[in-house]
């Protein structure tokens, strides 16, 4: 697709993303939904309010009333669609720096558009094609409030809240002042926690950190979990549909690990789990262990979401589904990522566990990822070397897996070399519970991409 990537669209405000270019994307999809109402929601960014208003006029150029809800979290915007049976534009443009902004289109179920309900809506901006409203039928604007009350509630209702609250936790959140501000340091107080805040006002200039989710960007929390004797640590990105944490020592637990455990706690026998193609060996085992599939796909939500739908329609279980960057699916609550739910889940993790993060995700740390990055000059020097790296995979004693690049699994290990989606660079990942057969692994794979300059 030209304009939507895995996750819709995102650019720099006013550069790449225009009111122009938003508007015309919503009058495509009010066209494509046929709908009588579309919700609009936004993040906390600066330019939220630009965009949106954009996008109510869009849709009420081709007749669609507009429900606007405001600032709200992403899966606040999945529990109003499902609720009220509209779909939605949302912008926001989730991890991103605060420059920039994006658009992701919620269907009337609470999930994220298909890959082909996509393609359909981007043709029709592509030919310019819209089902244009008169001035007798345009359609209408009516505020909202309440979401953020009724998606609150229905989270509490969904986890087990009494085993939460038995557990007597201390819960320090960061939402990096994102939608989440509005929303989890509630939700986990309601839940029966002691609740402590960093970088929880909303603010669209992500003053406290920056908003990705990253070690790099967590020192605030990772310092107030350390000097307050907090049991855990949840930080959200900026629309609130990841989740990563803090142990009690402030220690980073990276999202592959997280994940994991997750994953363990709730997999029966023929379960499926999907996840992306750069999925860690610690997900790998977990499925093993407990004699359940792991379907991948290319990277990204929404092909995880277009693959869960597909198995689904198979009549086939899939309990859980995701990345490791946070951002898990529990698809019996939702198709869609709520970091909210997902801290939620990971606290009843905890009291199930009655130990501290730290023992509780213990037996999933013991693995080595390496990654590499080489660039390339232009299209004709990466697609020689994609061809070196295909010649090194075809003689690898591997059965490769071509979903989204070469994955080539050894059952212990697993190396992945495909290009980046986003930058002239061709990207190699490893990944071993032995640290030298990772690096080996990692370093063959380099040599043979850069073989073929």
């Amino acid at each position: 697709m030209e304009l939507f990537g895995s996750s819709g669209i995102r650019g720099v405000a006013l550069r790449y993303l225009t009111p122009e270019l938003v508007l015309d994307i919503a009058k495509a999809a009010g066209t494509t939904w046929d709908a009588d109402r579309v919700a609009v929601a936004r993040d906390t960014r600066t330019t939220g309010e630009l965009f949106a208003n954009a996008a109510a006029s869009g849709l009420a150029a081709v007749g669609c009333d507009v429900d606007r809800l405001g600032v709200v979290p992403t899966p606040a915007v999945g529990n109003y669609c499902e609720t009220a049976g509209v779909p939605c534009v949302l912008v926001t443009a989730s991890h991103n720096p605060p420059e920039f902004n994006g658009i992701k289109l919620v269907g009337d179920d609470g999930v994220e558009l298909s890959v082909g309900v996509l393609e359909r809506v981007e043709r029709r901006v592509l030919d310019d094609d819209y089902d244009h409203a008169n001035w007798r039928n345009a359609g209408a604007t009516t505020r909202i409030e309440g979401a953020v009350d009724d998606y609150v509630g229905q989270l509490i209702d969904a986890v087990d809240a009494e085993a939460i609250a038995d557990a007597g936790l201390t819960v320090a959140v960061d939402p990096g002042h994102g939608a989440a501000s509005v929303s989890s340091p509630r939700i986990y107080r309601e839940l029966g926690c002691d609740v402590l805040t960093v970088n929880a006002t909303p603010d669209g200039h992500f003053p406290g950190r920056q908003s990705e989710p990253v070690p790099e960007n967590l020192g605030d929390l990772q310092r107030l979990v350390a000097t307050t004797d907090a049991d855990v640590g949840i930080a959200h990105d900026g629309d609130a549909d990841r989740a990563v944490f803090v142990d009690e020592d402030g220690e980073f637990v990276d999202g592959d690990t997280s994940f994991a455990a997750m994953a363990d706690a709730c997999l029966d026998p023929g379960d499926a789990v999907v996840s992306a193609v750069n999925v860690s060996q610690r997900l790998v085992d977990v499925c093993d262990a407990n004699d359940a599939d792991l379907e991948l796909t290319p990277i990204g939500a929404t092909n995880i979401i277009t693959r869960t739908r597909e198995l689904h329609e198979e009549g086939v279980n899939v309990p859980i589904a995701g990345e490791g960057n946070g951002g898990v699916f529990f698809p019996p609550y939702r198709l869609s990522r709520d970091g909210a739910y997902i801290g939620a889940r990971f606290l009843e993790l905890l009291a199930a566990a009655d130990a501290p993060v730290s023992e509780a995700v213990a037996p999933y740390e013991d693995y080595h990822f390496v990654r590499r990055n080489v660039e390339y000059a232009d299209d004709d020097e990466r697609d020689e070397m994609l061809s070196a790296a295909r010649a090194y995979v075809e003689t690898a004693d591997a059965e490769p897996n071509t979903t989204d690049g070469y994955r080539l699994d050894y059952g212990d290990a697993w190396v992945l070399v495909r290009p980046s989606g986003t930058e002239p660079k061709i990207r190699i990942y490893a990944e071993s519970a032995d640290a030298d057969r990772a690096e080996r692994l990692a370093t063959d794979m380099y040599v043979a991409v850069e073989s073929g300059r």
